[in-house]
């Protein structure tokens, strides 16, 4: 890819395009996972289940419009909370620029592939459960400790 093309090596995140921002997101949707945080310590835990809107098998949103009202606990990520979102992923290109880090090689931004971040293993894809498919009183048993 030109360098010129490298929008997010020359440009803060706000000012970047919608469009530009959008594409920032790998696909990897580990920030679709189910997450829990403890009221005392403050520590977020997460599950191997996901949204109910992510289609699994693309690891895209079903109603991605639609989103924030069709979900209550999904946040939105804007240039405001991105640097306060603890719980997105090490990975996350979002969290990566705002820390004043590159995208990892794997990145379709980089790659110019939209599988990469599934071929390197990254992404929730075959790893996960939908919410619709686990009894709300069995999420907590589904606590895991995730690499991020």
């Amino acid at each position: 890819m030109a360098s010129k093309e490298r929008f997010w090596e020359t440009k803060r995140l706000d000012e970047m395009t919608s469009s530009e921002w959008e594409s920032l997101c790998d696909g990897c949707a580990q920030c679709c996972r189910l997450k829990f945080q403890d009221g005392d310590t403050g520590e977020i835990t997460t599950t191997p289940v996901v949204c109910g809107l992510l289609d699994m098998r693309t690891c895209r949103c079903t109603h991605y419009e639609e989103r924030h009202r069709l979900v209550d606990d999904c946040v939105e990520l804007t240039t405001e909370n991105v640097e306060q979102l603890e719980w997105m992923p090490e990975t996350c290109a979002y969290r990566l620029l705002a820390n004043g880090k590159k995208l990892f090689d794997w990145h379709p931004l980089i790659s110019g592939d939209p599988k990469s971040v599934h071929k390197a293993g990254v992404s929730v894809k075959g790893q996960v459960v939908s919410e619709r498919d686990v009894d709300p009183e069995d999420l907590l048993a589904h606590v895991v400790k995730w690499r991020s």
